[in-house]
């Protein structure tokens, strides 16, 4: 619940704040504010998929198992 909560906030957050998120990780890691939207991309893809990896299809076979 809690990775399902914090990558919906993630995603959120990248929505509504792209602007003043950009502008902070740019200063942060040096990187211009084009270069940024593909790695949050990336990021939420593979948090995504890690998470339906290893928290809900093992919770999901674990619901089915015991019914």
């Amino acid at each position: 619940l809690i990775n399902l909560a914090y990558l919906s906030l993630a995603s959120i957050a990248v929505v509504f704040f792209k602007e003043a998120i950009t502008s902070i990780h740019s200063k942060m890691f040096d990187l211009e504010e084009k270069q940024l939207a593909p790695v949050y991309l990336s990021f939420l893809s593979q948090y995504k998929v890690m998470t339906l990896v290893f928290f809900v299809a093992p919770y999901l076979a674990l619901k089915i198992m015991w019914h």
